[in-house]
């Protein structure tokens, strides 16, 4: 097997070695077998090593290395206008597959939207990241030399990702004042620049709050050829890699760890404010709840569900399903309920392909039977419930004098009724453990009268929903349990655009100051609100999202 033409990494440099060692055993009678074998088998491992991570690692979404090698021939030249070399490109600089891969794991597991990229080079792994970002997202690379922005640029618009990059020019410490002075903030920074400042980089990163708290530095070559710990070492990068590494393990304010990934890529995370580690600023912080968050969670951490039980009725389709997903993505179990098994299926599938935990059972809320065996099969497979999400209504439309008993009935056993049976059934084992959130979806029918539409039995059986939420929110809150309800505007859906409804729609739009129907998507966040640990002291409320309609 061939080793490394060019010693770049420990490895690298250890397979040279074993090399020499192998030549010298070769031409040496008196070397035991033994000896030659194991320095063999020794080489073997050193030079399969980069090639096998390489040959693990995932396809990338598009062939990056690819693009780069279209854009540089092995031996490709940059040149003046007075003819001289400006500087020589080889495909070998581009940045190793399998280091950028890391870097867009990274991005990924760290949900970067905005990254800072302190020395470009080439543009190959701030392409890599800028591929985990969202379409939102975006990568400020900080690069030195402007031939290398000239470089990367083309290959950058070849790419569907090259539109989240901006590079700036310069040296990286103006930007960085530039970026701290207008109030930046990264997720996560990258730093492959001038070794001796890579202290500099990380100290102003820190002192200036342009990394969030749980934030990810990066810094590839930290252990520059082995000579960070090798003890004769007497060259200048190493020395300043090895008080780099050293000032950043002592420093209270991150957490890191060096991976032995070609030439060394140490991974750095800012830790939350404590005081241990701050005992200098002790005096000055009020350490409360306020400070660092209830039971240790800052505010977005206390809107997950993770570890949580959850079900969602009616959620087949419409606001049902877009419940399920919120609820699914804020990290809880969730159990699609409805009707028709089929459209439940379909739910479960859809969370199933997200990497939510899911379950679809079948069931009509107005039959007592079937919600208790929905509540015992929800329980049976999950072992609790705690977050009930009763979602699932039905609307039928006609003159208050036209209105019969038979259409009365129906609304109300779905829509107060059987809400009323999931509220009773699901709290039964709320109360019995001593927590639980009960969501009801109730609507801005229950506060005005929708018009022109006519629809008694619809909006008194929403009323009577903000009702019940409110009895038992009071009633129950002393348990643990809490009772809130959604009142959503009108939501648009595929059939509200029918020709027929055309005129009744702009009568709507006309009455809602936000100028359109509500999406299902608006209504997700607040559901995650009231099943949360965020919402605790909230209970009997009735939860209005409708565009402002209910004020005119």
């Amino acid at each position: 097997m061939q080793a490394a033409k060019v010693s770049d990494t420990p490895v690298e440099f250890v397979v040279q070695y074993l090399l020499k060692a192998k030549e010298i055993a070769e031409n040496n009678a008196n070397v035991p077998t033994e000896l030659r074998d194991n320095l063999q088998k020794a080489l073997d491992i050193a030079c399969g090593l980069d090639g096998y991570l390489e040959q693990m690692s995932s396809q990338e979404s598009e062939p990056l290395a690819e693009l780069y090698r279209k854009s540089i021939s092995h031996d490709w030249n940059k040149v003046h206008e007075d003819g001289k070399t400006l500087f020589r490109l080889p495909v070998t600089c581009i940045t190793g597959q399998v280091e950028g891969q890391v870097l867009k794991m990274l991005v990924h597991m760290s949900k970067a939207k905005r990254v800072l990229e302190i020395g470009m080079f080439t543009g190959y792994g701030a392409l890599s990241m800028a591929e985990a970002l969202p379409e939102n997202g975006q990568l400020i690379a900080c690069e030195l030399e402007p031939y290398l922005k000239d470089f990367a640029q083309p290959i950058f618009v070849k790419s569907p990702h090259g539109k989240k990059i901006t590079v700036r020019t310069g040296p990286a410490m103006d930007t960085l004042k530039e970026l701290a002075s207008m109030g930046e903030q990264f997720d996560m920074v990258f730093i492959d620049a001038d070794k001796h400042n890579y202290i500099n980089y990380y100290k102003f990163l820190l002192d200036h709050n342009l990394l969030r708290i749980d934030g990810v530095i990066c810094v590839d070559n930290t252990l520059f050829k082995g000579r960070v710990y090798l003890k004769d070492s007497a060259d200048d990068f190493g020395k300043a890699l090895q008080d780099f590494n050293q000032f950043v393990t002592n420093d209270p304010r991150v957490e890191q760890v060096i991976i032995p990934l070609r030439d060394g890529l140490t991974i750095i995370r800012r830790v939350p404010y404590t005081p241990q580690a701050n005992t200098q600023l002790k005096s000055t912080v009020t350490y409360d709840e306020v400070f660092r968050g209830v039971q240790g969670k800052q505010v977005l951490d206390r809107l997950r569900l993770d570890g949580k039980v959850a079900y969602v009725t009616g959620a087949g389709q419409g606001i049902g399903r877009a419940f399920a997903h919120a609820l699914g993505e804020a990290g809880a179990k969730v159990a699609i309920i409805d009707m028709d098994k089929g459209k439940a299926e379909i739910v479960a599938h859809e969370l199933a392909l997200k990497g939510i935990c899911s379950m679809a059972v079948s069931a009509d809320i107005s039959k007592p039977e079937d919600v208790q065996k929905m509540i015992d099969e929800i329980v049976s497979k999950w072992g609790t419930i705690h977050i009930a999400c009763n979602n699932a209504g039905i609307n039928k439309n006609s003159a208050s004098e036209d209105t019969s008993l038979e259409e009365w009935d129906q609304t109300f056993n779905v829509n107060l009724r059987g809400t009323f049976m999931c509220c009773q059934a699901a709290g039964h084992v709320m109360l019995k453990q001593g927590y639980g959130k009960i969501i009801n979806t109730a609507s801005m029918a229950s506060l005005i009268v929708p018009h022109p539409q006519k629809q008694l039995s619809y909006n008194t059986s929403k009323a009577g929903v903000v009702k019940l939420t409110q009895t038992l929110g009071t009633e129950w809150i002393d348990r643990g349990v809490r009772v809130n309800c959604i009142s959503p505007g009108i939501v648009d859906t595929p059939l509200i655009h029918s020709e027929s409804l055309e005129p009744l729609v702009q009568r709507w739009l006309s009455d809602i100051p936000a100028g359109r129907l509500a999406q299902v998507t608006d209504l997700q966040a607040a559901v995650v609100y009231l099943a949360s640990d965020a919402s605790d002291y909230m209970t009997g409320h009735n939860l209005v999202i409708e565009g402002g309609q209910s004020l005119w």
